[in-house]
């Protein structure tokens, strides 16, 4: 894995924070756990956490982390101080954590940025002109709103893998006779959580000489992801959504493109030498990170890589558990509809999209959230395409769905209370009176709750 330019390693501190081979844990790693919160009943009650595929909260490890690196916090990389030698270790210790967490090639270039969706528009300004670029409308915006128009191929929404599979196939195919390609694909939808299957798309990409982007933002959290093995070019995925919400994400893969692009941002620590007449580039992940690094981001992100790197068997047990539960569950309420993109029985992480017939997607939320204190997504989940297209070919008449995604913070308790509060809006409809307010959605026509909160500060 290349590094910065600058040597960082110190004997003590140092030794604490590279560590060795994670032991499976049978135990699930400690999320925070916020306050009750209140319903327009007048109760407070536990909070459901049914929004992972947003957001997700916490690892205590994290916060942990973040409180240990803020005590000896200092400028990274160009300070000669001790606490600077510290906290430089501590943000290339955290790199090759993350090269680690996903199976990175010695190599390979760990980048740090804030979001996915950054980390794939750098690789995208990284793109060499003229690069063909294939893309499924099954993705993120993330994934599929960054490249060049006039180069990007759009496959439409496939009704399983072997019609994704053979698309990607042909549309390789026609593109032999230039540039060598560049695929880009979900690991787990964001909308439905079911897992593409990755491994035989590298191997079609890999017969037409084309590399490959794996959008893993909705994976990692869930499934393990290994670069190496799989044979993908890249990786994308941020903090926010495994457990470190602390604004950071990361590009990990191929250096070549990076090393030949102009810089993410010009400035220093992307810049080797500066002189009148010329600039000389860093080479390697110095090039695009550009500034002074959020170096709480990193440490947090790395973190939450070790504790679900060490606790992976017992999240996924606890993963599947409560995910077959949810989508049964749903999937057995007259007035539902589960809305999937290959069929009920392909594999999935606990994400679920789906209707309730008659009611709009957003007054469902709502009602979930004021009556029951459950929160979910409603809307598109910046997958226009994929939605537009899930709706249509179930013949429903909405134009937008509920995403129930469960997570380390969810517990039995509130997928049951989940299945019992959307079979009474399908049978009955919201338990309270709501107004559709501009800017706001719907809300309870009458609430008694104190929205004028606390600050944190």
């Amino acid at each position: 894995m290349s590094t910065h330019h600058t040597a960082t390693h110190l004997t003590t501190p140092v030794a604490a924070v590279h560590a060795g081979p994670a032991r499976p844990a049978r135990r699930l790693p400690a999320v925070v756990t916020p306050d009750p919160v209140p319903v327009v009943s007048g109760a407070l009650v536990e909070y459901a956490q049914l929004d992972h595929a947003a957001s997700t909260p916490a690892l205590e490890s994290v916060a942990r982390a973040v409180v240990t690196a803020t005590r000896g916090y200092s400028s990274v990389h160009r300070g000669t101080g001790w606490l600077s030698r510290v906290t430089s270790a501590h943000y290339e210790a955290a790199r090759e954590e993350v090269a680690r967490f996903v199976g990175a090639r010695a190599d390979d270039l760990v980048v740090f940025v804030r979001t996915t969706t950054e980390a794939t528009n750098l690789l995208a300004r990284a793109l060499p002109a003229g690069t063909p670029v294939v893309v499924f409308d099954t993705e993120h915006h993330a994934s599929l709103l960054p490249w060049p128009a006039a180069d990007t191929h759009r496959l439409p929404v496939p009704a399983s893998p072997e019609e994704a599979l053979g698309r990607l196939e042909s549309t390789l195919a026609g593109l032999a006779d230039g540039p060598a390609p560049l695929v880009v694909v979900t690991g787990a939808s964001n909308v439905t959580g079911e897992l593409w299957p990755l491994e035989r798309v590298v191997a079609v990409a890999r017969r037409h000489g084309a590399r490959v982007l794996v959008d893993a933002a909705q994976l990692v959290a869930h499934r393990p992801v290994d670069l190496a093995a799989l044979g993908a070019d890249w990786v994308v995925f941020s903090g926010h959504k495994l457990h470190a919400p602390y604004g950071a994400g990361v590009l990990v893969g191929r250096a070549d493109w990076l090393d030949a692009a102009e810089p993410h941002l010009a400035g220093g620590g992307a810049s080797a030498a500066v002189s009148a007449e010329a600039v000389t580039w860093a080479t390697g992940a110095a090039r695009h990170e550009g500034g002074s690094p959020n170096v709480l981001g990193a440490v947090a992100l790395a973190a939450a890589c070790a504790a679900v790197r060490t606790h992976r068997a017992a999240v996924e047990a606890h993963e599947a558990r409560l995910g077959h539960r949810l989508l049964e569950g749903l999937a057995g309420i007259p007035g539902v509809r589960v809305h999937s993109l290959f069929g009920p029985e392909h594999p999935r992480v606990p994400v679920v999209a789906f209707t309730v017939d008659g009611l709009d997607s957003h007054l469902v939320a709502a009602a979930l959230s004021a009556e029951h204190g459950i929160g979910v997504r409603a809307g598109k989940f910046c997958a226009h395409r994929l939605v537009d297209t899930l709706l249509t070919r179930d013949g429903v008449g909405a134009v937008t769905a509920v995403r129930a995604s469960a997570g380390l913070a969810t517990t039995d308790e509130h997928v049951e209370r989940l299945l019992a509060a959307v079979a009474s809006l399908a049978a009955e409809g919201p338990g309270v009176a709501y107004v559709e307010e501009p800017g706001r959605g719907w809300v309870p026509a009458d609430d008694p709750r104190d929205l004028d909160v606390a600050l944190p500060w």
